[in-house]
């Protein structure tokens, strides 16, 4: 069971950073506070200890990736006593969708009226198709995989959370690209942070 769930954990780090497919975005902050204040950040770790299933260059990739996106934006690392804690979640979950597929049969295309038994309980509806024939939709379902990446920024004096990213993407277990598709993942979800990056830093 224990490598069960590092194999559904590390299959997240891969579909995370490593794919084509486009990352799902989401964000939010508390737009009373002024972020340009803070100037350093401490690792407040890994909630639920996530990173236990995260093998150690995947790790230091992703940690590295977060100091260069801070980094940018004029945040340094401080080991105590930092203005800002940060910590990283992982999570995944089962889907599944389903996909409907038209089959159109008859002699010629064209407006119609088409005969709808079976499924359609046996009367006739217009239609377009293939006029003089009838059209059979079918369905199918597929399984798989949605992961969830989240950075929780916290004030750490106030305690109180201020902002926090979400990246949410379906898994693919192509993990060839990682070394660069990491540092793009982390920059995608940091671009929402609401401090313009230093282009003397960048």
């Amino acid at each position: 069971m224990k490598n069960f769930y590092k194999t559904i954990f590390f299959i997240a780090i891969c579909f995370m950073f490593s794919t084509n497919t486009e990352a799902q975005i989401t964000y939010d902050y508390d737009k009373d506070v002024d972020f340009s204040v803070y100037k350093t950040y401490s690792f407040g770790g890994w909630q639920d200890d996530s990173d236990k299933i995260i093998n150690d260059i995947d790790k230091k990739r992703i940690l590295s990736s977060f100091k260069s996106e801070l980094l940018k934006r004029d945040l340094d690392y401080q080991l105590a006593e930092a203005d800002l804690v940060i910590t990283l979640f992982f999570v995944v979950d089962h889907k599944t969708s389903t996909t409907a597929y038209t089959d159109y049969m008859g002699a010629g295309m064209g407006y119609g009226y088409g005969y709808g038994g079976g499924r359609y309980g046996g009367y006739y509806r217009p239609a377009w198709g293939w006029g003089g024939g009838y059209s059979t939709t079918s369905y199918s379902e597929n399984d798989y995989k949605e992961g969830t990446f989240v950075i929780d920024i916290y004030d750490a004096k106030t305690k109180k959370l201020i902002w926090q990213g979400v990246s949410q993407k379906t898994i693919n277990e192509n993990a060839s690209k990682r070394a660069r598709t990491i540092p793009k993942g982390v920059a995608k979800i940091m671009k929402k942070y609401p401090v313009a990056i230093n282009k003397k830093k960048k």
